[in-house]
């Protein structure tokens, strides 16, 4: 940490800096590092230093601009640009160092570390990355390394919401299917916290991360479907963009919950109709992400009741295998890109992700 506050002053002042960048929507290959102007922080902003961001499911989708939820397609072509992408480096969720800030920010100081979300502003791929201090940042975990903070951002403010909004009884069935993702990691901790009995339902190969994270049962979707066995669950957490919705329904108990973590329209739609007119409650409400999700997930940390998973960190130069990587979902756990050298915590080629659950 003291290079880090010690470093030279033209280094702190220069105006480029290098990020990953793409100026085009398409494969992998199109990320790209080179460098860009250095942001300046406004008034109400802090500069921080980026140490990782996580490589997500959502910076492939924006990047390809190819969406699991086809609703999604216009509204971000309008937002985030029509035949080139108008934010040209992506990265929402990271870990990193207080550099700077603006003469309005009184709850940073230089030298803090931190970690949060980059909302839809973006920028985390990048060395420097300016935001909002009212933006989901807050101190970094003390027993977290600066990779694995910066994986608990997506899966862990996403996976908090949906077990609150089940309102999760101790000793309730809880099926979580897509498990095995960022989301689902954290929410079969976060559940299992609550006292619930998981079930998890993914690919055969995250069977043994799964179990030691907490679930007692496991469902490989390629082998057999969670609902053909007639077993009825309390709360459903869905991940799986193609699960029929029927029968997620149906595989509730009277009182049941169901939560959509990526909706189709239809499915919106029909969670209105199941939630007012049958014994059962859909929901598709999405997360806010707010501050205090987070500092309740960073105790949560400290206190050993949640871990990150990383699976794989890789440098800046190899962005584009990181994206490879998070598409063919053989991984285990998130994937992380290194976006500062010299942190001893992120000097390793990847994780062995049962060290990390043990």
């Amino acid at each position: 940490m003291l290079s880090l506050l010690t470093e030279p002053v033209n280094r702190r002042t220069a105006k480029r800096m290098k990020a990953i960048t793409y100026s085009s929507y398409g494969p992998p290959e199109v990320l790209q590092l080179g460098e860009v102007k250095k942001p300046v922080p406004k008034d109400d902003e802090v500069l921080i230093r980026v140490m990782a961001a996580e490589a997500t499911k959502a910076d492939c989708e924006m990047r390809s601009f190819s969406f699991a939820v086809m609703w999604f397609w216009l509204p971000m072509r309008v937002a985030f640009g029509i035949r080139k992408p108008r934010q040209q480096t992506l990265g929402g969720y990271f870990s990193g160092v207080v550099d700077s800030f603006g003469k309005d920010v009184t709850q940073f100081s230089a030298g803090d570390e931190v970690f949060g979300s980059a909302g839809l502003r973006l920028g985390a791929y990048g060395e420097f990355v300016a935001l909002p201090a009212s933006y989901t940042i807050t101190a970094k975990p003390c027993n977290m390394s600066f990779a694995e903070a910066a994986a608990v951002p997506l899966g862990g403010l996403n996976a908090l919401h949906f077990m609150r909004l089940a309102k999760i009884q101790a000793g309730e069935k809880v099926l979580i299917n897509g498990a095995g993702g960022s989301i689902g990691t954290h929410a079969v901790q976060i559940a299992r916290s609550m006292g619930a009995e998981i079930t998890a339902v993914d690919s055969g190969h995250k069977m043994s991360m799964l179990r030691r994270l907490g679930a007692e049962h496991f469902i490989d979707y390629t082998k057999e479907d969670f609902a053909a066995a007639g077993r009825k669950y309390d709360v459903i957490l869905d991940m799986v963009p193609g699960t029929s919705y029927s029968t997620c329904i149906k595989a509730l108990n009277p009182n049941g919950r169901y939560m959509s973590g990526n909706p189709r329209l239809s499915v919106m739609l029909r969670s209105v109709f199941t939630t007012r007119f049958t014994n059962k409650t859909a929901r598709v409400a999405f997360a806010g992400e707010s501050i205090e999700e987070l500092r309740t997930l960073k105790e949560m940390v400290e206190g050993g009741k949640i871990k990150s998973i990383v699976d794989r960190v890789y440098p800046m130069s190899a962005a584009a295998d990181a994206h490879t990587c998070v598409e063919t979902e053989q991984r285990l756990g998130a994937v992380v890109i290194t976006i500062h050298d010299g942190d001893d915590d992120l000097s390793i080629a990847a994780l062995d992700a049962s060290n990390l659950v043990n």
